[in-house]
This record gives C-alpha cells, sequence and structure tokens, in this order.
C-alpha cells in the first residue's frame, strides 16, 4: 500500500518560469524503497530552514510519534509555541514544510536532503540549478537535475555550486 502511495507522488513540481527556491526530498513509505521529488516554487519565502528533527505532536494535526508525517523544519516548532491554531493560520510559506503537509496524509515520511535555486525560462527551454539552503545545505544538484531531466527531456539543464 505504501508502495501505491509513493508511486502517485510526482517526481518533479516547480513553477513555470522564474527564479526560485527548491528542495530535494527523500520521500518514504512503509516497507517500500524510497524516492527522491524536487519541489520548487516561487512563492516559497523559506526553504524551511531549521532543523530536520521530528516534527512536534500536534493534537488533530496528524503529526507526532505514529503520525506517519515528514521530519520537518524547527520553524513550525517556533510557530507552535504560540499555539496549533496559530501554526496552522500562518501562511504555508515553506517548501518543506508544505511537502511535509502534502504527503504525511499518505502515510509517507520524508526528509529534507538540501535545497537550493532554480532558474526555469520556458521560452528558451533552460533550468539552471545552483545555491545551497541556508537551513538545510546544498543539495546534490547532479540528482536535481537528472530528475528534471526526466521530467523536461526538450530542455537545457545544467547546475553549478556557485551562488545562492
Amino acid at each position: 500500500m505504501a508502495g501505491a502511495a509513493l508511486s502517485r507522488v510526482p517526481d518533479v513540481q516547480i513553477d513555470g518560469d522564474g527564479v526560485f527556491k527548491y528542495v530535494l526530498v527523500r520521500v518514504r513509505g512503509a516497507g517500500a524503497p524510497a524516492k527522491d521529488v524536487v519541489r520548487g516554487h516561487g512563492w516559497a519565502e523559506y526553504h524551511g530552514e531549521g532543523s530536520a528533527g521530528p516534527w512536534p505532536s500536534v493534537p488533530g494535526s496528524g503529526r507526532g510519534p505514529g503520525a506517519g508525517g515528514c521530519r520537518g523544519p524547527a520553524r513550525l516548532g517556533r510557530r507552535l509555541r504560540r499555539g496549533p491554531r496559530a501554526a496552522r493560520s500562518l501562511p504555508a510559506a515553506d517548501l518543506f514544510e508544505r511537502t511535509a503537509e502534502e504527503l504525511a496524509p499518505l502515510g509517507l515520511s520524508c526528509e529534507c536532503l538540501g535545497g537550493g535555486r532554480l532558474s526555469h525560462r520556458p521560452q528558451e527551454r533552460k533550468i539552471h540549478v545552483y545555491g545551497y539552503s541556508v537551513g538545510f545545505g546544498r543539495a546534490d544538484h547532479a540528482v536535481t537535475t537528472e530528475k528534471l531531466k526526466a521530467e523536461y527531456p526538450d530542455y537545457e539543464i545544467t547546475w553549478a555550486d556557485e551562488g545562492y
């Protein structure tokens, strides 16, 4: 069952145009092999900076021990000090946090492998992967590039460790 849920998770979800932050996330289902996915969006203020420690237990949130949630950022912990209602009312501005929220109901767990930036120029059929996440460190841009090449086979996709 976890394998079926994992197979429905898209390998790549990125915005159609612009420069934006991205994260490389390893997703696991119970008894199923892990799968790395790329998430990148312009709405993200943060990669999800913070430790990759376990989510705190929040009543009614589906998070905590045995909840099947993802390992999430410390920023949520800071939000939770204001109470669970405040945590839910703040905009979901973090890539990793949003990914975690989307995958938890499927019974999947995840960890952030790092982040960076994407420059997506669809008119030129080009994507450039670069930079790093302050909280999670640099993703393996070679892995990200391979995922993107599979999703965008007719694009020129490059990467570099330079830049933020």
